[in-house]
Order: structure tokens, then C-alpha cells, then sequence
């Protein structure tokens, strides 16, 4: 039963990080556009990059393409309102608004943790089954696990959002986060109703988003490792688990901070309220890096394409500079 005093809010006002002294605001918002730019160029480069070159148009760089597009929509999701937020004093976002930012935040966040599943079972099959990889990871399969996997991923979002949207809002519309997503809702805006039963939903959710992918992950390392170290070649071995490392880097500085916000508000004594540091840590550091860690690093890209554009690069300008001379000899003739 509802109040008879009952209104639905209709602007919610994002507070972004509290205790911020109004001197840093446009600091913060110059530090949050530069990794906004910096996160989608890279990204967008490196979808050109894959689109162009032929000799990309693998399984695993089907994966990192799909993770590029994927980290392409967070950024743009989640850092446009907090950008406006510091630059320009803009805090309010209506509530329908607000409801696309969360969907989007948390699809963007189950396609990643699907994405990241796909990839360590493309590595899995690579190391574990060399032989018959070919024959089990074509190109055609690995775009139907990762087209599979940007459909799946709007179940859970698409769930909780109807249920937000049906939510009775009637006390504070401040959201002590950056952007609007589940926990900050749940935890930020005072609801005229009983909200226990649905945190428990979104959190059953979320832990099912998060606990198969990455339960799937942790079997295909661990036999990984196993494979490896039963590696007669010394330098294979190391070359494969610095491959690994770096990879399983990224993938515990995604999980871990989404396990410990998730299951935050069922910890006494604590808050959800997110820090700078943590904020930037599980937010915006996997997208960023990511372009660095599954392709610069990648021996195909750092040796065959950016050999094969140099070598371009040195022929046109061998082939200008003999126009150039050629010129240069009829006008003094």
C-alpha cells in the first residue's frame, strides 16, 4: 500500500564523489574527459585496425573486437553525466533517463564478464587442444558465441530495470554515485516500499553474471596451468604465462570490486558510497587498458600489421620523393 502522499520522482540529482571541494570540479572533469577520449580512441583504432587488416580477421581478435565495442559503450555511458556533472554543474538526470543509463551500465558490464568467458575459452581450446582448435574454434562459431553473447546480456539488465521502473520513488533523489545503476538506487533513494526482495533479485543476478563466466574462467586457467608446466620448452612456457598473467590481471581487477559492491549492502556496516580511487579502479581502468593488454601486447599486431604499415608508410614516401626529383628535373629542363 502506498501513501496517500505518494509522487513519483521525476529528476534524480547524481552527487558523484561527496566531499569533493567545488575547487576540483573542473580538474576532475578535464581527468575524466582525457580518459573518456583517451579509452574510445584507442578502442575505435583498434575496431579500424581489426575492419582493415585481413591477416586480424581471426577467433581471438573476433573476441577482442566485440570487447572493444563493449568497452566503447561503457565509457560513453557511464562518463558523459559525471564529465557534465564537474564541468558544468549539471547533476540532474530525469528518471527515464536514468533507468537507460543503469540498463545500459549494467549490459555493457554483463557483456564484458561474457566476453572475458568466450576469451578464456578461446585461449583454454588454443593451449590445452592445439591439434583440433582449428577444427573446434572457426570463425563462424566464435561469431555466434560472441553475437550469443551480446543477446544474453540484456537479460539481467532488462530485468531489473523493469523492476526499478515499477519501484515507487517518493523520498531523496540523490544518488550518491556517478552514474544511476541498481546498488546506487537501491541504497541512494528512500522508496516508499519494501525494497528487500528486490536488492535479493538484483544481487542473485549479479552474482550469476558474475559467478559462471568467471567460475568458467578460473577451470579454463587452472588447466591452463596444468597444460603448461607439463611444457618440455622452457621459454614457451614463460612466454605463456606472461601471456596469462597479464590477462588474468585484468580479469581480477574486473571481478573482485563487482563482487565487493554487489555484496555490500548484505555486509553490516558498511555503505556503498564509492571513492575516487575505487571508482576509477573497477571502473574505468579495465576499458582503459584493455587495448594495451589483449592487443598491443599481441605479437601479430606488434610485428605483422605494424611492420607491414611502416613498410607502406617508407614506399609512399620513397614514391613521393621520386615524383618530387622527377618534377623538380622538367622544370629545369
Amino acid at each position: 500500500m502506498l501513501p496517500s502522499n505518494y509522487t513519483r520522482v521525476s529528476v534524480f540529482v547524481i552527487v558523484g564523489f561527496p566531499g569533493l571541494h567545488p575547487s576540483f570540479y573542473q580538474l576532475v572533469a578535464w581527468f575524466f574527459f582525457f580518459i573518456y577520449v583517451i579509452t574510445v580512441v584507442g578502442n575505435i583504432l583498434l575496431v579500424v585496425l581489426f575492419a582493415l587488416e585481413r591477416s586480424l580477421q581471426k577467433p581471438m581478435y573476433i573476441i577482442m573486437l566485440s570487447l572493444a565495442l563493449s568497452d566503447i559503450g561503457f565509457c560513453t555511458v557511464a562518463l558523459p553525466k559525471v564529465i557534465a556533472r564537474y564541468w558544468w554543474d549539471d547533476a540532474g538526470i530525469s528518471f527515464y533517463l536514468c533507468l537507460i543509463q543503469k540498463q545500459f551500465i549494467h549490459y555493457f558490464g554483463a557483456l564484458t564478464s561474457l566476453i572475458m568467458m568466450t576469451m578464456a575459452m578461446d585461449k583454454y581450446l588454443a593451449i590445452c587442444y592445439p591439434l583440433r582448435y582449428n577444427e573446434l574454434m572457426t570463425n563462424r562459431t566464435m561469431s555466434l558465441l560472441t553475437a550469443l553473447s551480446w543477446v544474453l546480456a540484456m537479460i539481467s539488465p532488462a530485468i531489473t530495470t523493469v523492476q526499478s521502473s515499477q519501484m515507487p520513488f517518493c523520498g531523496s533523489n540523490r544518488i550518491n554515485h556517478c552514474y544511476c545503476d541498481t546498488t546506487s538506487l537501491n541504497q541512494s533513494v528512500l522508496s516508499c516500499a519494501d525494497i528487500s526482495s528486490q536488492s535479493r533479485l538484483s544481487f542473485s543476478l549479479a552474482m550469476v553474471v558474475l559467478f559462471l563466466p568467471f567460475g568458467f574462467i578460473v577451470f579454463s586457467y587452472v588447466n591452463i596451468i596444468f597444460t603448461v608446466m607439463r611444457m618440455a620448452n622452457a621459454q614457451g612456457r614463460m612466454k605463456t604465462f606472461s601471456t596469462c598473467a597479464t590477462q588474468g590481471c585484468i580479469i581480477l581487477i574486473y571481478y573482485i570490486p563487482r563482487f565487493i559492491v554487489n555484496a555490500t549492502p548484505f555486509i553490516p556496516n558498511l555503505t556503498t558510497t564509492p571513492d575516487l580511487l575505487f571508482f576509477l579502479f573497477y571502473s574505468l581502468l579495465p576499458p582503459l587498458l584493455n587495448p594495451f593488454i589483449y592487443c598491443i601486447r599481441t605479437k601479430e599486431i606488434r610485428t605483422d600489421v605494424i611492420k607491414s604499415h611502416l613498410i607502406r608508410f617508407h614506399t609512399c614516401r620513397l614514391t613521393l620523393k621520386g615524383a618530387i626529383q622527377n618534377w623538380y628535373i622538367i622544370i629545369l629542363l
